[in-house]
């Protein structure tokens, strides 16, 4: 009887124990829970795919990191407007987006955290891409890291070059007009598809010694050397009619121009491979460098960083995050499928794009790109060429009037408002 009792207690003593350690390890997880940081990230709208990829990194940075939680939020519609408000209110997302073109007037506002003394030497900045990292740079401070960018490169058509008896692409800009003279009115209606938004016709201005805006962030544009570039696509257009725009095919990108075989020829990015792949299967295509404009190499460089905003309450957490979406293990996931290319020389390398066949010219590209950037003042640069340069590719005025008009009112502008 004794040994029956000594048994029971023994039971229910064992029972007690388990019951207290679980109500403390209860505990322990509200404790930890609630005394867990949050950090608010923003950025805008992407493709299904690639939210869902994005929300698998983040939750892998709370699985390495459980005393930070990350409030992913989408800003969907006019993004820089809300990003602007926001640091204005100080209510802005601790980490948020922000794009190369925005960058100049946001790192001189005083609104944004420079990042290099949390940087470490494991960190391995030197292992960016300079021309990406320098996007971000501003009286020599660091102000983003680019989680990752896209150059252009020239999309063909493989079935209309074998049609058209073509065996390679073209590497200048005169043998792009001349394939495009042959591929027109062939399997596709048009050779070639002319973006002529300002962010595709940089490079064509560089070529010829030209700039966008001058060393004082004053449009620049109407120069001589500017012009020489710009008429390249004005008599393509107007003299050959070997190419179209999208709106002369009822689409709304150059890469549905070319997916839905309405041209044999684009300049697209990165981001038309998947796309491409996805939507138009049936259409077989390859890539190659953008062709030589004045025997000089030229392309774009878009990109985008992690910044963190300089009222944020946790900046150390804060750069956990930038740090762990722009180190090597967690950019590698954030790339590894291919819709994005990493700013990382060594995550590239281990990915293999150098090497891939579709990738490897865009990949290429950024050793000799023009980042994506005109001044503090973007809107005020780009809104008055385009409806300028537009004017005159559809005949309305010549290419030097609508230029010169366009850079008067920008500067017009620019001080008003600097």
């Amino acid at each position: 009887m004794k040994s029956k009792l000594l048994t029971f207690f023994g039971v229910a003593i064992a029972i007690a124990i388990a019951v207290i350690a679980c109500h403390n390890l209860q505990l322990a997880s509200k404790h930890s829970t609630s005394t867990a940081i949050t950090i608010k990230l923003s950025g805008w709208g992407g493709s299904p795919v690639e939210q869902k990829l994005l929300r698998q990194v983040l939750q892998n940075f709370e699985t390495e990191h459980p005393t930070i939680k990350v409030k992913y939020e989408v800003i969907s519609d006019q993004y820089m407007d809300v990003i602007k408000t926001r640091l204005i209110g100080e209510a802005a997302p601790d980490v948020f987006y922000l794009d190369a073109l925005e960058a100049p007037f946001l790192m001189s506002q005083n609104v944004l955290e420079p990042l290099e003394d949390y940087v470490t030497p494991e960190f391995d900045l030197a292992d960016f891409e300079d021309t990406l990292l320098n996007s971000f740079k501003y009286q020599n401070k660091i102000y983003g890291l680019p989680k990752d960018y896209s150059t252009l490169a020239l999309f063909y058509n493989k079935k209309a070059f074998a049609a058209a008896g073509l065996s390679n692409p073209p590497t200048t800009w005169d043998e792009l007009r001349s394939y495009s003279k042959q591929l027109t009115g062939k399997l596709n209606r048009y050779g070639f598809g002319e973006i002529p938004e300002l962010s595709r016709q940089v490079y064509k201005i560089k070529a010829f010694g030209g700039q966008i805006v001058d060393k004082n962030g004053y449009a620049a544009f109407a120069s001589e050397a500017s012009l020489k570039g710009l008429q390249l696509v004005i008599d393509q257009y107007r003299k050959d009619r070997s190419f179209a725009q999208k709106s002369d095919v009822g689409t709304n990108s150059g890469s549905e121009m070319f997916g839905q075989s309405k041209v044999a020829m684009v300049i697209e990015g990165n981001w038309a491979i998947p796309y491409l792949t996805e939507t138009f299967p049936e259409v077989e295509f390859a890539t190659a460098e953008v062709p030589t404009i004045n025997e000089k190499k030229g392309t774009m460089v878009f990109t985008v960083a992690y910044v963190m905003n300089k009222q944020a309450q946790h900046k150390a957490e804060a750069w956990e995050l930038i740090s762990y979406l722009t180190g090597k293990t967690g950019m590698q996931k954030w790339t590894g499928t291919g819709f994005a290319l990493p700013t990382r020389k060594s995550v590239a390398k281990n990915l293999g794009y150098d090497r891939d066949p579709l990738r490897s010219p865009l990949v290429a590209g950024v050793d000799y790109a023009t980042p994506w950037q005109v001044g503090k003042y973007p809107a005020a640069i780009v809104n008055n060429f385009e409806n300028q340069f537009v004017s005159a590719l559809l005949g309305q005025q010549p290419l030097k009037q609508a230029m010169v008009q366009a850079e008067k009112s920008a500067n017009q502008q620019i001080k008003a408002i600097d």
